[in-house]
């Protein structure tokens, strides 16, 4: 029976766990799910000839770009795991080899592959026992190009993830004598799609345990020392302090933009590397209450780096859920708004940039308190 509609209650977002992953080890449901979208693009140049006003052919040269914007509920760093994001644990190691959030991204040059599943209509997808027959949307050698985590009064926290992938196809969950789905992966090499035997087995759906969501009350922000925000050079005071600005929202991005790498004899891109450094930006909008006595001159020449943290808890505990650090930045820009009616208001801007994949002074950091085996 077609399908008059669809809906958020018919769908689920999977990742691999690599380009060529296949069986159901090696892909995982995303949980909290709150949005995606996805589209291809396919750049094509006219070939024209003198005699003809029309074109006589319209070739690809360069490789198409396929992306998937996603966004969901921040929880306990089980889905920034499952993208490959490095979320250390409680005990603040770091295994050998990988340093900030960023790291597994900025060594990748397969890319993994995403899937969206579809069940029928007035389906709940979460609660279907098999996939056999529904609809899958397969985009192949993803890359992820920017993480962004917002919170603010009022809305649960959430983060949006981009994704600029090479392949694209859409399938029936084992049809035509296939068993799970064909790979949308690209080898880039060759410029075709990847043969595999067997097919991509995917999990069965799951409704998600764990922390459902985080709220905003239980969110707090530690500036390090920041001249200005409630601090002195040589104390840490958090936003719940009685001397401290009043936030009402915090952005944090950590763009990776990729240059496409390609060569004579190769139909697409045969790496896809991030562009270094790497520039991470937080953005805090607060209301100002108090007014500090201090002079830019003083600030320019203070050309210390400092730490900036958030860390939300789970409702309802003590117990830390997740825990983002900005290391080693430096305040960028701070501007004040007040007008007739609202509220006297401050933006902070602050920055830092990471040098690569190894590097454990400056960036993004990011702990988590899930355990849950991601790809097993």
């Amino acid at each position: 029976m077609a399908r008059n509609r669809v809906i958020y209650q018919s769908e689920g977002l999977y990742v691999s766990s690599g380009l060529n992953s296949t069986g159901t080890g090696g892909h995982v449901q995303l949980k909290r799910v709150q949005s995606a979208n996805y589209s291809f693009e396919i750049t094509r140049q006219d070939v024209n000839q003198f005699g003809q006003l029309a074109r006589i052919d319209s070739l690809v040269l360069q490789s198409p770009t396929v992306s998937l914007d996603l966004s969901y509920y921040l929880a306990d760093g089980y889905n920034e795991r499952a993208l490959g994001f490095y979320v250390q644990g409680t005990n603040g190691s770091y295994p050998t080899g990988l340093g900030n959030f960023g790291s597994g991204q900025m060594v990748s040059s397969e890319g993994r592959n995403f899937y969206i599943v579809t069940s029928a209509e007035g389906i709940d997808l979460n609660y279907s026992n098999a996939l056999s027959g529904l609809g899958v949307i397969g985009i192949g050698n993803g890359f992820i190009t920017d993480y962004t985590l917002n919170a603010a009064v009022g809305d649960l926290p959430t983060a949006s993830v981009s994704v600029e992938g090479l392949g694209f196809n859409a399938s029936t969950y084992s049809s035509n004598g296939l068993t799970g789905v064909p790979s949308p992966g690209i080898d880039p090499e060759e410029g075709t799609k990847l043969q595999q035997v067997t097919g991509v087995v995917l999990r069965n759906p799951t409704t998600g345990d764990g922390v459902t969501a985080l709220r905003p009350g239980d969110i707090t922000l530690n500036f390090g020392g920041f001249t200005g925000t409630g601090g002195t050079p040589t104390s840490n005071v958090d936003m719940t302090s009685s001397d401290s600005i009043n936030i009402q929202s915090v952005s944090l991005s950590l763009p990776m933009s990729r240059t496409p790498i390609e060569r004579l004899g190769s139909r697409f891109a045969f790496a896809r590397v991030v562009d270094f450094p790497v520039t991470a930006t937080m953005s805090v909008n607060a209301l100002v209450n108090e007014v500090q006595a201090r002079n830019l001159a003083d600030m320019i020449d203070d050309g210390a780096e400092r730490d900036i943290s958030v860390t939300i808890k789970k409702p309802g505990t003590a117990v830390d859920s997740i825990i983002f650090t900005l290391k080693a930045c430096k305040l960028d820009s701070e501007s004040y708004s007040s007008d007739i009616g609202s509220n006297k208001s401050v933006d902070l801007t602050f920055s830092t940039q990471i040098g690569g994949p190894n590097d454990t002074i400056h960036g993004v950091f990011c702990s988590g308190s899930s355990i849950e085996a991601i790809f097993a």
